[in-house]
């Protein structure tokens, strides 16, 4: 609440530039803030008397949003980079996809690594745990397993995170 909004009696004024800092009436806060050029901004409603500071509250808004905008940017955002299996991936393509899980991690990425089975190949899940055990095996230098193999329906995942993340 700002100015003609604030319906109290008595109030506590805060602040750096005002002089005389204390309890006083809420007209007498109204022309201090006047004066000043400022607005009268209730701060704490629940102190005995309410608390109010004088201070420019265009201002103080664009300052809000300022600081919620530079703690928006600062929060990481967690990339998470998916590779997909066969249960009987050859060689050569298991290698390939390695490389590129390798390239992710040190990007600091998550990945998530799936075997995903087609209609009768779900006969070979064994095959496809122990291909991602030997993909997390190949990673655990730059990668720390997060989650271990599990089967959900058609997919069998794992979840591999990195141990020292770079920033991009």
């Amino acid at each position: 609440m700002i100015n003609e909004q604030i319906r109290y009696k008595l109030v506590r004024i805060v602040g750096e530039n005002i002089d005389n800092q204390g309890v006083v009436s809420i007209e007498e806060a109204r022309r201090m803030a006047e004066s000043l050029e400022l607005d009268l901004v209730l701060i704490s409603d629940k102190a005995d008397p309410p608390v109010c500071r004088i201070i420019d509250f265009q201002k103080f808004l664009y300052q809000q949003k300022k600081k919620q905008k530079e703690i928006r940017a600062n929060t990481q955002k967690v990339v998470v980079k998916e590779i997909r299996f066969g249960p009987n991936t050859d060689e050569h393509d298991y290698n390939f996809k390695l490389k590129h899980a390798q390239n992710f991690l040190e990007d600091g990425s998550k990945v998530k690594a799936y075997v995903f089975f087609k209609g009768r190949s779900i006969l070979f899940k064994e095959q496809g745990e122990i291909l991602l055990l030997r993909f997390a095996q190949d990673l655990e230098e730059i990668g720390k397993v997060e989650q271990l193999p599990k089967l959900e329906g058609k997919r069998m995942t794992i979840f591999i995170t990195p141990k020292s993340a770079k920033k991009k």
